[in-house]
């Protein structure tokens, strides 16, 4: 009798295509890293980050845990859906995790002390990319500083990267800012359209420019509400009550800020004012005087307001 595996027949055998976007890398998995990692894995993709330590995997994995942990205390998640998001991210210390994702995002973090992040280690993360990645893969830059064409410029398949800013701020925001280079083909500006999609983000195509479109607007009105602080006008908590209560902004302006860390925003404004000229980008004394004196915000459990050891308000 021959028999036959019921497979090889038509019936029953199917060819399962693999979608746009099922596997997606970052590198770096601090706070925009992990958020971009939980955003991912929670619309059903499967995501791989790199970190150079197994300790530091070890704390992004502590740090998604946590915001799942807080969504579930909030009603928006079931310890189930939270067991099916975790299964889906992994931790690598090798770029060779890397070689069958279609898309990687360099995510790599601010300096804790200084706000700034190294131009030249991100030229670096590029190279490391292309040597494992497909020619097809896309290459992308999270930030909302100006650098994706000279990030792309060393690569040989400079066409493949991107630059895109998630608003990790504020999470609840569904904006994707997008930047192409001056290399970026269309095909690849359509994919990470799809991805944004696939994120239930909405899609802001911006030319290269310091600050894009979000930190432009928030950082004037973030100075003018400390200008008003200065002048006596009003208190932190009324400013932010007004911007909640008022206009409808979930976390007020000095909320954010310490969300965001005083270190990032001072040394960004400085990029912004030293780039364009305008005073409105100026860092306000009251934020030099924040970040002068370390006190970064939620981060450090200090800034325009104390924070305890969950990142809550005290005071």
């Amino acid at each position: 009798m021959i028999v036959e595996a019921i497979e090889n027949y038509g019936l029953s055998k199917k060819e399962y295509k693999k979608t746009l976007f099922s596997k997606i890398g970052i590198v770096g998995c601090g706070k925009e890293g992990s958020m971009i990692a939980t955003l991912a894995a929670t619309n059903a993709m499967e995501v791989v980050f790199l970190e150079p330590t197994e300790e530091k995997i070890q704390n992004a994995y502590v740090r998604i845990e946590k915001s799942l942990d807080n969504r579930i205390e909030n009603w928006g998640l079931t310890e189930s859906e939270k067991r099916a998001i975790l299964s889906r991210i992994t931790g690598s210390v090798s770029y060779n995790a890397f070689k069958d994702c279609e898309f990687v995002i360099e995510s790599i973090r601010y300096d804790d002390n200084t706000g700034e992040r190294s131009t030249d280690l991100r030229k670096e993360v590029f190279l490391n990319l292309e040597r494992v990645l497909p020619e097809d893969a896309i290459i992308a830059s999270n930030t909302s500083t100006p650098v994706i064409t000279e990030l792309a410029t060393e690569l040989k398949f400079k066409e493949r990267c991107i630059g895109m800013h998630v608003m990790s701020n504020v999470p609840e925001a569904r904006i994707l800012e997008i930047v192409k280079s001056l290399y970026t083909s269309e095909e690849v500006y359509q994919k990470v359209c799809q991805f944004a999609h696939l994120m239930k983000h909405e899609i802001i195509l911006v030319a290269e420019s310091s600050g894009l479109v979000s930190m432009r607007l928030f950082f004037v009105m973030l100075n003018e509400a400390c200008g008003m602080l200065m002048e006596g006008i009003s208190t932190v908590e009324d400013i932010d009550k007004v911007m909640k209560s008022g206009f409808g902004n979930k976390q007020g302006v000095f909320r954010t800020a310490d969300q965001m860390g005083i270190e990032k925003i001072v040394k960004l404004m400085e990029n912004m004012y030293n780039e364009f000229g305008a005073v409105k980008y100026k860092p306000s004394p009251i934020l030099m005087r924040l970040y002068r004196g370390k006190q970064f915000g939620i981060s450090r459990g200090k800034g325009f307001y104390t924070y305890d050891e969950k990142g809550k308000i005290v005071k």
